[in-house]
């Protein structure tokens, strides 16, 4: 994973921790888990902050089961849709889930529900649970996301620029 990624196993293993990833055995990581951590790791090259980053999280895994996307059994549905490419417009950021409706939209199909379980004393929404707002406070914070990127892009690519200049010489130690 560490070379798939090009980054220290070290990091990863932080990673893994910071975001409650499980652990797999070997090199049993999916595509999509990859594809989660590479989205990880370029967002923190593009300065958005760990707190950020953690919100971000927080708040998708909690919007995500909120409108019970968490069916299927996987220990991992949470990162399932990483890697897709398809309407990223309609995608959160990290878990990069398909809400059905851009973003901007702020407006989700809500009552969905495939998993067979036992039903709660009292519903979701009589215990402060609401998706809608827990969608208004993701927006929010994807927006701090997309700001800071915007103030990151025009260091990138000056040292994008700068560093072209090293092409097929040695870097000086």
């Amino acid at each position: 994973m560490a070379k798939a990624l090009n980054r220290p196993t070290t990091q990863l293993v932080a990673w893994q921790r910071r975001f409650a990833l499980p652990v797999c055995a070997g090199a049993g990581y999916a595509e999509a888990y990859l594809a989660f951590l590479q989205r990880v790791g370029t967002l923190r090259t593009l300065n958005v902050s760990d707190d950020l980053m953690d919100k971000l999280w927080q708040l998708e895994k909690k919007l995500l089961t909120l409108l019970h996307v968490d069916s299927t059994g996987s220990p991992t549905w949470f990162l399932d849709s990483c890697g897709q490419t398809s309407h990223p417009e309609r995608r959160l950021l990290l878990s990069n889930h398909d809400l059905g409706r851009t973003l901007d939209a702020r407006t989700l199909q809500l009552g969905l529900n495939f998993a067979a379980r036992p039903s709660e004393l009292f519903p979701g929404a009589a215990m402060g649970e609401d998706a809608l707002r827990v969608l208004r406070e993701y927006l929010e914070c994807h927006e701090r996301a997309r700001e800071a990127v915007q103030r990151e892009l025009p260091h990138v690519r000056e040292a994008v620029r700068w560093a072209g200049k090293w092409k097929g010489q040695a870097v000086m130690r």
